[in-house]
């Protein structure tokens, strides 16, 4: 091969290499839960979240606001696919738990994908939780969770649709 075949080769893959990277979504920014257009989630909740996302490492701070009480929740996730022990947050005066949660893009980088399964303690033996959440970006900008749970009452579905502040 020549050296205009080699040098143009690079460039095609610099090139390629660059709209890859601008098709990922980035999922930073301070956001506020669209309550009219999400569902699952009890009806006086409000929910506030500021994402930290540099690279496969995402920081979360969220706020979860009811007329009784408010309380802030501070996650992350390393998306590598790689299983990892977490410590999840439960609501006041509940059992502690103990968990494992693997994060990953999903297919094209096009959002993410967090399996998590927790177990706690209780006086009628362990409860198991599987619990599983999908971030997308849609068009509009807007950040949409969709959530799964498996638990002891049943299976549940959420959404939460989030518009940038």
């Amino acid at each position: 091969m020549g050296r205009q075949t080699i040098l143009a080769l690079t460039i095609g893959l610099v090139l390629a290499s660059l709209c890859l990277a601008a098709q990922q979504p980035n999922f930073s920014g301070e956001w506020l839960m669209d309550r009219d257009r999400s569902f699952g989630m009890p009806g006086n909740m409000q929910q506030t979240m500021t994402v930290n996302q540099t690279g496969d490492q995402i920081e979360i701070e969220t706020r979860l606001i009811q007329p009784e009480n408010e309380r802030t929740v501070k996650d992350s996730y390393t998306l590598d696919g790689k299983e990892r022990e977490f410590t999840p947050q439960t609501q006041p005066n509940a059992q502690p738990a103990k968990g494992k949660r693997t994060a990953n893009w999903l297919p094209n980088r096009k959002g993410i994908l967090v399996n998590e399964v927790t177990t706690s303690e209780t006086d009628k033996g362990p409860v198991t939780s599987q619990v599983t959440r999908k971030w997308t970006l849609s068009t509009d900008g807007e950040l949409i969770i969709d959530m799964y749970i498996d638990n002891q009452r049943g299976s549940f579905e959420t959404k939460r649709i989030f518009k940038k502040k």
